[in-house]
């Protein structure tokens, strides 16, 4: 048996370990005393309805009344494993088969249990062992409790083999008396938002709103509530920044009343709601809505770098009726609908539980939670990188002392990959939760990468403007990002990963579009990006455009395919356009014949003519000239002027 269908069992055997145990002290007791029986009754029908302390008040009667009572023991140690008390619930089962009158060998399950969430991993496997050893059981269970007992050997080689880890709170202009947690990051990390929880109401009452902050050269400015109309009188959590900080993606959950707040409407218990950025300030959040929200629980989203590609976790009934919380993605269509979403599959998906999750700028690594994948114990943090083929490789755990016998999860890492970001209860902090920062460790850094940032503005009037930029891998074509400015300021921010040449194209309906290609191959991490003011040009008989994206060999008018996504953008300005005629031109280098520059030039923007005619582009509306060497833009002295000099260019003649 696998170790996930052993996971998947467990569920069943400790379903079966709770009755054997409900049948242990419903059945024959093991005393005489009708004193002991009578506090034992009365301790166990207050557990029934989840009162505690009453229930231990009467459960340590019957024990008083007779000391050897097994199934009282039982039971007092369910209190306190209730209770999270979980010293004294090893205590009390322990006692049961020390001191009880009758042994009841499934309390080492029990013991073994509490001690592997408590870290007491060498513990636990004895008494796991010992619950093989003294119990009868058939092949299934016994294979269960082995993994069990593999995973507290897993968690014991992690703890010899420590990984450095020294996290450092991110300090009062972050972290308060209350708690932060759920931090998000923009690509270049100079954003932070996060989840404050606060007092509200009656005394006693908390709920959530977003705070932001952005950085100053060496720390975090004082981070402000988000306001209105993100912040509300309801609850706001588990949010996400789209990498270029232009849009919000959080969750909001309905009350008793299924009542979400003003102004919203929802599908299931917690829903995922969307905000765009307007300059300083944000719109009116709008639900999601199908598919992607459904009348179960959608949360803790995390937007990819791609524009389009929304990674969440649902929690729903399978088809058994069982509990499952799994992460699934959906992808925004260019018409602006979310396509229906896609269950990662079982390599990151276990049969336990999935959440957490966050994809890095870098688009290929994934980190998450999970109790379902060998681990520490509770929820641990794992990552998982996409293969050269697309594939989610087999996730791999961070390691102690990241991970640790608690509950680990929340994690987002900087762009750079060099910081890790949680919250945390860790002693020396500011409140009930803060928010910590280390430096993750090599082998679980993502891919490296850099960021190109900017403003579009209108090149004769200055006004900052609301535009379409598209970023593509010129290798394959694909596009990688689309996106748009902000509709205020014009501000864009790109993630660009490394090892990959890409086109820019930025475009708005009414101007010639703006195109760039980057080769990201030296050294262009975080600390060195790509800084860009885009200016457009309107669309106006006499302006001009560079076709920075189309490409030739050396001495060659072949068009290279990576200059199809170019010429493509160009077909489609000439069809918005439907009247434009434009002259393209080829220009080269003063290396070589003037002569043959001439020619080369020529047959180049021949080449261009042609596409854009088999493109059913008619020939009336195109012409072409080259002119070599002649018309310099740079310096023919440098190789970088040179490479300026060599272009391919239209310039509009008729509208």
């Amino acid at each position: 048996m696998s170790r996930k269908c052993a996971i998947f069992y467990l569920s069943l055997l400790s379903l079966l370990f709770v009755f054997n145990r409900l049948q242990a002290q419903q059945g024959e007791l093991s005393t005489e005393s009708q004193r002991a029986i009578k506090h034992y009754y009365k301790g166990t029908e207050w557990y029934r309805i989840h009162d505690y302390a009453k229930a231990e008040e009467f459960l340590l009667q019957a024990i008083s009344a007779d000391n050897k009572f097994s199934e009282a023991y039982l039971a007092l140690g369910d209190v306190y494993s209730d209770k999270k008390e979980y010293d004294k619930a090893i205590t009390a089962y322990r006692k049961s088969l020390t001191e009880g009158r009758t042994q009841y060998p499934m309390a080492h399950y029990y013991i073994a249990k509490l001690e592997h969430r408590t870290g007491n991993y060498e513990a636990a496997i004895a008494d796991y062992q010992a619950t093989i050893d003294n119990t009868t059981h058939n092949e299934e269970r016994k294979v269960i409790i082995t993994a069990l007992i593999d995973d507290c050997r897993f968690a014991l080689s992690l703890m010899a083999n420590p990984l450095p880890f020294s996290p450092k709170n991110l300090g009062p202009a972050i972290n308060s008396a209350r708690a932060e947690y759920f931090p998000c990051l923009t690509v270049d990390d100079q954003t932070l938002l996060f989840t404050r929880r606060e007092p509200y109401g009656i005394e006693g009452h908390e709920q959530e709103d977003f705070y932001m902050a952005t950085r100053n050269d060496t720390s975090w400015n004082q981070a402000k509530a988000v306001g209105s109309p993100i912040n509300t009188e309801w609850n706001e959590g588990a949010p996400t920044l789209s990498p270029d900080g232009q849009f919000l993606i959080f969750t909001a959950c309905a009350n008793t009343a299924r009542d979400y707040g003003p102004s919203r409407d929802g599908f299931g218990s917690c829903d995922l709601f969307v905000s765009r950025r307007l300059g300083d300030e944000w719109s009116e959040p709008s639900n999601i809505g199908n598919p992607v929200n459904s009348g179960f629980w959608e949360t803790q989203p995390s937007f990819a770098a791609d524009g389009k590609t929304l990674y969440f976790v649902r929690g729903y009934r399978d088809s058994q009726g069982g509990s499952q919380q799994d992460i699934f993605t959906s992808e925004l269509s260019p018409d602006g609908h979310w396509s229906q979403p896609q269950r990662l599959p079982a390599i990151i998906n276990s049969p336990g539980r999935e959440e957490s999750v966050f994809i890095h700028p870098d688009g290929n690594t994934l980190y998450f939670a999970s109790d379902g994948h060998p681990g520490m114990g509770g929820l641990d943090i794992f990552m998982s990188r996409r293969d050269s083929a697309g594939q989610w490789t087999e996730p791999v755990n961070l390691g102690y002392p990241i991970n640790t016998f608690r509950d680990e999860n929340s994690l987002v890492v900087s762009g750079d990959g060099k910081l890790g970001y949680f919250a945390s209860d860790r002693k020396g902090g500011y409140g009930l939760l803060d928010l910590y920062s280390f430096e993750m460790p090599a082998i679980s850094r993502p891919q490296t990468l850099t960021y190109l940032k900017g403003t579009v503005y209108d090149y004769k009037t200055g006004q900052k403007l609301e535009a379409r930029f598209e970023l593509i891998e010129l290798e394959s074509g694909k596009p990688i990002v689309g996106s748009v400015s902000n509709p205020v300021n014009g501000e864009f921010l790109v993630a660009l990963p490394s090892g990959r040449s890409y086109a820019l194209n930025v475009s708005k309906k009414g101007y010639l579009f703006h195109s760039e290609h980057f080769n990201f191959t030296g050294n262009h991490g975080i600390e060195n990006p790509f800084l860009r003011d885009v200016p457009l040009q309107p669309i106006t008989v006499g302006e001009s455009m560079i076709l920075n994206n189309v490409f030739f060999d050396t001495d060659s008018y072949q068009l290279k395919p990576e200059s199809v996504a170019e010429l493509d953008k160009l077909v489609a300005l000439l069809i918005e356009n439907e009247k434009m005629k434009i002259e393209i031109s080829g220009h080269t280098d003063n290396q070589g014949n003037s002569d043959y520059n001439r020619e080369l030039s020529l047959n180049r923007a021949r080449a261009v003519f042609d596409y854009l005619s088999k493109k059913n582009i008619v020939p009336d509306r195109l012409s072409y000239k080259g002119f070599g060497e002649s018309q310099p833009i740079d310096d023919n002295t440098t190789d970088e002027g040179r490479a300026k000099n060599r272009r391919t260019a239209i310039r509009i003649v008729g509208i």
